[in-house]
């Protein structure tokens, strides 16, 4: 039988590659997107609880964490959008796991447009848009609305080019300015998978590393936090 490369005992550094971590760290009061509130988390079972349910020198905590699904670094599937499409019970590994990426550096403000990405090789690729406004993540100035976004007709070739995925690192991948969100429209639409506030995109080469980002599989729910990650020559 063929290998498929992955072992539980691989040593990454054997074969130079490093993970990556490119997601945001979920705490109490998180402001993610501005107007939502942040995520509050607390105990369900304390250490000092359990010590009723379980024998003397053996303890546990579980814990309790209320939020919306718009919290840090998060993937949107289709039925963020539109009714009747999938939720992330309905979402496929293939469409958020071990995908090559290609990262395309945007402006510091305004629209990523399309002539981005010409001459770039963009078929079964998680596209991430690397602007670095994750630098103000956490402050006022992140949700300005002239933060960084991607262009309408960019996010059209994107999906003509048979992108797997797309991430920014940015608030939001539309342009906030108005009520519209056409790029959430066209990508959702062709089961393109989005994942919003990814950071630390500086670390990944333009190509050459491998993109995850996997949310907990929840049946009625069309986001949710993510992991997310990549595997980069070291």
């Amino acid at each position: 039988m063929e290998s498929s490369g992955f072992s539980a005992d691989r040593d990454w550094h054997d074969d130079a590659m490093r993970l990556i971590d490119l997601s945001h760290t979920v705490t109490a009061g998180l402001v993610t997107y501005p107007g939502l509130p942040g995520p509050e988390i607390s105990d369900h079972l304390s250490f000092e609880d359990s010590h009723a349910a379980y024998a003397e020198g053996t303890e546990f905590t579980i814990g309790r964490i209320s939020m919306v699904s718009n919290t840090g670094t998060y993937l949107d599937t289709p039925g963020h959008r539109h009714r009747g499409r999938h939720d992330l019970s309905g979402l496929a590994l293939e469409r958020c796991a071990l995908l090559p990426a290609v990262v395309v550096d945007g402006p510091a403000t305004g629209p990523v447009e399309a002539s981005a990405f010409e001459g770039l090789d963009l078929a079964g690729t998680a596209v991430l848009l690397r602007t670095r406004w994750d630098a103000h993540f956490g402050t006022d100035r992140y949700g300005d609305p002239t933060h960084p976004y991607l262009a309408t007709d960019a996010a059209q070739l994107l999906v003509h080019a048979g992108v797997v995925l797309v991430g920014i690192d940015s608030v939001n991948i539309d342009d906030t300015q108005g009520g519209e969100r056409p790029v959430h429209t066209l990508l959702l639409d062709a089961d393109v998978p989005i994942v919003e506030h990814l950071t630390g995109l500086d670390q990944l080469p333009e190509t050459g590393a491998t993109f995850t980002a996997t949310p907990v599989k929840v049946a009625g729910m069309s986001t949710f936090p993510v992991r997310a990650f990549a595997v980069a020559p070291d």
